[in-house]
C-alpha cells in the first residue's frame, strides 16, 4: 500500500478524488485537509462517502503528510502555491489539480493577475500527450477540464499538422463552476438554459495554445465555452478547418493508431454525455466532410477533467497500472 494525501477536500474535485480513490486497491488516504471543516469527519460533509472512510480533516500542515508518497493539492488557483513547494523539499511527489503550474510562469502571470510565488518546474498531467514524461515527474500539473475535453479532441490531427483553424465550442455541467454558490450557478438563472460566458477569454484557452501548438506551431485556435442545466460532463465540438480533404475511414486512422495505447480513450460512432458520466472516459467521435472535420468529445468533467485524471496521473508516477482503481464502466443514464 502506498499512502496518499489531500490538500483541500471540501469541494467537489476533494470530494470525488475520495470517491474515486475508494476504489483504488493499492493506496490508502491517510490525511485530507480543510481549514474550515478542522476535526469533521470526511462523511459529515460529503454523506454519500459514509462507510468508506474512518478520517477526520485535519489542518493543511505538512506534520500530516508526512508518511505520504504523493499528495493531491485540490485548492483554489493561487492557493496550491502555498503548499507545493513545501511538499516537494520534504521528498513528497504531487499531482497538483489547481490552474497554478499548468503554464509557464510568465503566462500564468498574465492569465491569472498575479505573482506565481512558489514556482516550480512540472509536466502537463495529460498522460494520452506526455505518458512518460509523467512517469519521472515530481509535479503533475493537472489539466483543467475544458483544455482535457479539446486537446485530446484535436491532438491527432494536429500532430500531423493538417489542421488550418479549429473552432472549439464546449458545453460544460455547473459542478465546472466549483462548489461555491454563486449568482451565476444560481438555479433560476441556468434552468432550461444554455449560457455563453467569458466567450473570447476563456483562461483555459491558454492550456489549449500551449499544447497543441508544440504539435503545431501555425494551428489557430478559437474556443467558446458555455454552461448547460446538468451537474455533470463536457460536450466539446471541434469544427477543424483542414489543410486538405480526408476521407472519415483515413481519420478514424489516425484516431484510432494515435490512442492505440490509451485505455481511457473510446472512439465511438455517437457520443454522449450520459455514456461517460461518472467515469474517466473521453469518448470521440469522428466525422468529415471535404476539408472540415466536426470531431466531438465527452467526458465527466469531475472525472477525467479532474480527480480521476488526477488518480490516473498519480498512477503513472507510482509505478501503478495506468488504469489502477479506474477501470468502472459508466452510470447509466
Amino acid at each position: 500500500m502506498v499512502n496518499v494525501g489531500i490538500i483541500g477536500g471540501t469541494g467537489y474535485t476533494g470530494g470525488e478524488l475520495l470517491r474515486v480513490l475508494a476504489f483504488h486497491s493499492k493506496v490508502e488516504v491517510m490525511a485530507v485537509t480543510s481549514r474550515k471543516e478542522e476535526g469533521k469527519e470526511v462523511w459529515e460533509i460529503h454523506p454519500y462517502l459514509k462507510g468508506f472512510y474512518d478520517l477526520k480533516f485535519v489542518k493543511p500542515e505538512l506534520r500530516y503528510f508526512e508518511d505520504c508518497q504523493l499528495v493531491f493539492t485540490a485548492v483554489p488557483h493561487g492557493e496550491a502555491m502555498r503548499y507545493v513547494p513545501q511538499l516537494l523539499d520534504a521528498g513528497i511527489r504531487v499531482v497538483d489539480l489547481s490552474a497554478d503550474y499548468r503554464l509557464d510562469k510568465e503566462t500564468y502571470e498574465g492569465v491569472y493577475g498575479h505573482r506565481h510565488e512558489g514556482w516550480r518546474d512540472a509536466v502537463y498531467g495529460l498522460p494520452e500527450l506526455h505518458r512518460e514524461e509523467i512517469k519521472k515527474a515530481e509535479l503533475v500539473a493537472n489539466p483543467g477540464c475544458y483544455p482535457t475535453s479539446t486537446i485530446l479532441a484535436a491532438a491527432p490531427l494536429a500532430k500531423m499538422e493538417l489542421i488550418e483553424s479549429v473552432i472549439f465550442d464546449s458545453k460544460s455541467g455547473i459542478t465546472g463552476a466549483g462548489a461555491e454558490p454563486t449568482s451565476f450557478t444560481h438555479y433560476p438563472n441556468l434552468h432550461e438554459a444554455i449560457v455563453p460566458y467569458k466567450i473570447v477569454s476563456h483562461r483555459h484557452y491558454y492550456e489549449m495554445v500551449q499544447e497543441l501548438k508544440a504539435f503545431q506551431e501555425d494551428i489557430r485556435i478559437h474556443f467558446t465555452p458555455q454552461v448547460f442545466p446538468g451537474s455533470r460532463g463536457i460536450l466539446t465540438n471541434a469544427h477543424i478547418l483542414l489543410r486538405g480533404e480526408l476521407e472519415k475511414e483515413e481519420l478514424e486512422k489516425i484516431y484510432k493508431e494515435f490512442y492505440r495505447d490509451s485505455p481511457f480513450i473510446r472512439l465511438q460512432e455517437e457520443v454522449r454525455l450520459s455514456y461517460v458520466r461518472g467515469s474517466n472516459f473521453c469518448d470521440i467521435s469522428v466525422n468529415v466532410g471535404g476539408e472540415r472535420a466536426v470531431i466531438i468529445s465527452a467526458i465527466d468533467n469531475l472525472v477525467k477533467g479532474a480527480s480521476g485524471q488526477a488518480v490516473q496521473n498519480m498512477n503513472l508516477m507510482l509505478g501503478f497500472d495506468e488504469a489502477d482503481g479506474l477501470m468502472f464502466p459508466p452510470l447509466f443514464p
